[in-house]
C-alpha cells in the first residue's frame, strides 16, 4: 500500500501540484483530481481499450428536451496529461470569476461555478480527447522499446530524461503494468531496464561534475544528487546540476541510450515496477547482466562528462580577499573632534558624488569615498543613533558631540538590503575602527548603482569650524 498509493491516486497529486503551479486554489484542484477517479466511474486501470472508444461509452446529458452532449464514464487512474490540461483550464476559469464576480458573492459563486464548469469540460472533452492521445503515445512507446534489435530501446533510453524534465515520466507506470500483465513479454517489465539505464547515466554524469568541479558549492550539490540518482531519484541531479550545465545532461542521454541498448540485447526484465538504479537488483531477472547495464550507462556518461565538460572559470571558488585594516585617515576635522574616513578608499569632493542631493551637501558638509573593500568602520568613539533596516546607512554621535551619517552607495535603498549586513544596533557604544556594516560592491554595481560611500556631518552648527580632506 505504501508503494502503490501515490500511483493509485496519481491524478489527485498531479492536480494539487498543477493548481499550485498555475496559481489556482489547490483544494479545488484536489476536488477535480478526486472527481477524475471517482468510484462512480469505471476504473481506468480496468478500461483496457476504453479510451479508444470513449464516444461509445458515454452517458448523455439533457436539459429538458435538449441534448447537451455526453459524459465519458471512465476514470483517469494513471493519467497525467488530461489532469494537467483540466487544472490549467480550471485555474483560468477561477481567475476570471474572481475578477468578475462581486466580492460579496465571490466566496459562494466562484468555487461552485469553477468546479461544475471544469468538470463538464473535463468529462465531455478534455479528458476523452487527451487521454486518448496519451494512450496512443504510450502505445507507441511500448511498440518502440521492442523494435529494431534494441534501437528503439536506445532511443527511449536517451529520451527518458527529457520526459522527466517535462514531468511525464509517471505515465510510464501504465506501460510497466501492461508489460507485467502481458504474456507476450513473459510477464516481465522490459521497460524498467531502460529507465534504469537512463537514471544511472544521469548519476554518472552528475558524479563526474562533482569530482571535476572546482566549485565547493557545486560539489556540495552534485555529489549527494548523484547518489540519489543512483537510487533512482534523478530530479536533484537533473534539475540541480546536469540540465543547468546542459553538456552533462546530453552525455547522460548518450549513456542512457547505450545502457538501454545493452539491456535489450541481454533480455533484461523486471518482475515489478517502481524501482530503478541500485534498488532494481531486487526485481531484475538477470542480476549479473543488470550490473553490466549499469556499468555501461553510468560509465559512458561519466567518461564523456569528465573528458568533454569544462567548467566556466567564473564558477571556480575565489580565494577570500584579505581584509584591510580599518582606515586611519581623517576625512573631516571639526572643533569638537576629527572624523576618520569610515571605509578604505579614495576621498573625493562632495561635488563628485553621483547624486544631486549629496553633491549639493543638502544634509550637511560631506565628502565621498570611492571604496576599495566592503567594510564600514566607526570613524570615532561614540554611540549608534540609527541603523537603516536595509543596513545601507548608519547614524552616529561621537563622545565629543559630532553627529554623522554614513550612507553606502547612491539609491541603494532600492536594493532592500540585498548585499548588506549590519553588526550594530541603535544605542550600541562603538569605538573607532569597529566594524559597523558590510556591503557587496559587485551586487551594488550589478543593480546599476554607484558604490560611493557618503560621509555627512549632520550637526554642523554645533561643531564649529569644519575642514574637509577633499
Amino acid at each position: 500500500m505504501a508503494a502503490n498509493t501515490a500511483f493509485a491516486y496519481l491524478p489527485v497529486i498531479v492536480a494539487v501540484s498543477a493548481a499550485r503551479v498555475f496559481g489556482g486554489n489547490i483544494f479545488l484542484g484536489a476536488v477535480m483530481g478526486l472527481m477524475m477517479i471517482h468510484s462512480n466511474l469505471t476504473n481506468g486501470w480496468n478500461a483496457a481499450n476504453g479510451y479508444k472508444v470513449w464516444y461509445m461509452l458515454g452517458k448523455g446529458i439533457h436539459f429538458g428536451n435538449y441534448y447537451l452532449g455526453q459524459i465519458n464514464v471512465l476514470g483517469y487512474q494513471g493519467h497525467v496529461i488530461p489532469v494537467i490540461i483540466a487544472i490549467w483550464v480550471m485555474c483560468k476559469l477561477e481567475k476570471w470569476l474572481h475578477d468578475h464576480v462581486p466580492a460579496v458573492l465571490d466566496l459562494f459563486i466562484t468555487p461552485l461555478t469553477t468546479v461544475i464548469l471544469t468538470a463538464l469540460l473535463t468529462f465531455m472533452a478534455i479528458g476523452p480527447i487527451f487521454s486518448t492521445l496519451e494512450t496512443y503515445v504510450l502505445t507507441g512507446a511500448k511498440w518502440l522499446i521492442t523494435v529494431g534489435y534494441g534501437v528503439g530501446a536506445a532511443a527511449m533510453g536517451a529520451i527518458y530524461p527529457v520526459t522527466v524534465v517535462m514531468g511525464l515520466h509517471h505515465m510510464y507506470n501504465v506501460i510497466e503494468a501492461g508489460l507485467l500483465a502481458s504474456k507476450d513479454f513473459g510477464n516481465l517489465n522490459i521497460w524498467m531496464p531502460i529507465a534504469s539505464a537512463a537514471n544511472f547515466a544521469q548519476f554518472g554524469a552528475c558524479l563526474a561534475v562533482g569530482i571535476k568541479t572546482k566549485s565547493s558549492k557545486r560539489r556540495a550539490i552534485a555529489v549527494p544528487s548523484s547518489l540519489s540518482a543512483a537510487l533512482g531519484i534523478t530530479e536533484p541531479a537533473i534539475f540541480g546540476v546536469n540540465l543547468r550545465l546542459m553538456k552533462p545532461f546530453v552525455f547522460g542521454m548518450i549513456g542512457g541510450a547505450a545502457g538501454a541498448l545493452v539491456g535489450e540485447w541481454m533480455g533484461l526484465g523486471a518482475t515489478a515496477y517502481g524501482v530503478t538504479g541500485i534498488p532494481g537488483f531486487l526485481t531484475i531477472n538477470k542480476p549479473v547482466q543488470y550490473c553490466i547495464l549499469l556499468a555501461v550507462a553510468g560509465g559512458i556518461a561519466f567518461a564523456l562528462t569528465f573528458t568533454l565538460w569544462h567548467e566556466d572559470p567564473d564558477d571556480w571558488d575565489k580565494p577570500a580577499a584579505e581584509e584591510l585594516p580599518a582606515p586611519t585617515t581623517v576625512a573631516i576635522k571639526t572643533e569638537k573632534g576629527d572624523v576618520v574616513q569610515p571605509v578604505n578608499g579614495t576621498i573625493v569632493p562632495a561635488s563628485k558624488i553621483p547624486d544631486p542631493m549629496f553633491a549639493a551637501e543638502t544634509m550637511g558638509p560631506s565628502v565621498g569615498i570611492e571604496p576599495t573593500d566592503g567594510n564600514v568602520y566607526a570613524p570615532f568613539d561614540g554611540t549608534v543613533q540609527m541603523v537603516f533596516p536595509t543596513n545601507h546607512a548608519v547614524g552616529l554621535l561621537s563622545d565629543d558631540g559630532v553627529e554623522v551619517l554614513i550612507h553606502v552607495g547612491v539609491d541603494t535603498v532600492n536594493m532592500e538590503g540585498e548585499g548588506f549586513a549590519g553588526f550594530v544596533t541603535q544605542g550600541d557604544k562603538v569605538t573607532k575602527g569597529q566594524k559597523l556594516l558590510t556591503f557587496d560592491r559587485s551586487a551594488i554595481k550589478d543593480a546599476g548603482y554607484s558604490d560611493t560611500v557618503v560621509l555627512i556631518v549632520t550637526n554642523k552648527d554645533a561643531v564649529g569650524k569644519i575642514d574637509k580632506a577633499a
